[in-house]
């Protein structure tokens, strides 16, 4: 099921390719739980960089939010809910949640799952000239990618850029226009990704490369550029 709570029937998630990884559909986030602690790599506000998490939370807030301190707003609400925030990311967004689009792919040497919420208002190229602010704004494209499999922290770096170079694929194949000069778009203003390896010893090889001509990169890239795609078109982006 590509975007699983689109309809409102369905609230869990429940991994088809990595054992005991689940997504929750709550009232203002999505919660990924996996059932070990992962090396993760991520442009999180909070909890972001090189570290352990064993969960994400992607928290919805609306356009109007007031960002002056998101990391701590974030840090309040995991103590509400109870979340242990050592080995919790988080990430906001200003995407409705049902929007959520979530693709897996099982292989002999790794096993990903990618979850992707997308919104284009404020679609941007990058490299353009164009209007910037110094502080943080909602995120509208963010990403969750899950790897089991054994990788170096070079590789984690090389997923990364293959899953931006994917997005932005999704988004010139939908036509997704910069908002302010009209140039087609590489992403948006506030996009986030978190990337999760399990370092799992139970597959053969040790990946150093994950570019696009690798078996691992051609997974990332079909997973992400799926995810971003039916996000998006869930949202109600038509397609040419």
């Amino acid at each position: 099921m590509t975007t699983p709570f689109l309809n409102g029937d369905h609230y869990t998630y429940k991994s088809l390719v990595w054992e005991d990884l689940m997504l929750t559909r709550h009232e203002r986030h999505l919660l990924l739980q996996l059932p070990t602690h992962v090396d993760c790599l991520s442009s999180a506000i909070f909890g972001g960089g090189m570290r352990k998490i064993d969960r994400i939370a992607n928290i919805y807030v609306d356009r109007r939010y007031d960002c002056n301190d998101p990391e701590k707003d974030i840090e309040k609400l995991f103590q509400e809910w109870n979340y242990p925030q050592e080995y919790t990311a988080g990430l906001l967004t200003a995407v409705q949640l049902e929007h959520a689009a979530v693709l897996e792919e099982n292989g002999k040497d790794a096993s990903l799952f990618c979850c992707t919420t997308a919104g284009i208002s404020n679609g941007a190229r990058a490299g353009s000239e164009r209007t910037t602010f110094p502080v943080y704004q909602p995120g509208t494209i963010n990403t969750m990618l899950m790897i089991d499999a054994r990788m170096t922290q070079a590789a984690m770096v090389n997923a990364v850029i293959t899953a931006v170079e994917a997005k932005t694929a999704a988004l010139a194949d939908l036509g997704i226009r910069d908002v302010e000069n009209g140039l087609v778009a590489t992403g948006t203003t506030t996009d986030a990704i978190v990337v999760g390896v399990s370092q799992s010893t139970s597959y053969p090889i040790a990946h150093r490369y994950c570019g696009t001509a690798t078996d691992l990169g051609a997974v990332i890239g079909r997973l992400v550029y799926g995810t971003v795609r039916e996000s998006l078109i869930a949202a109600g982006v038509k397609t040419s």
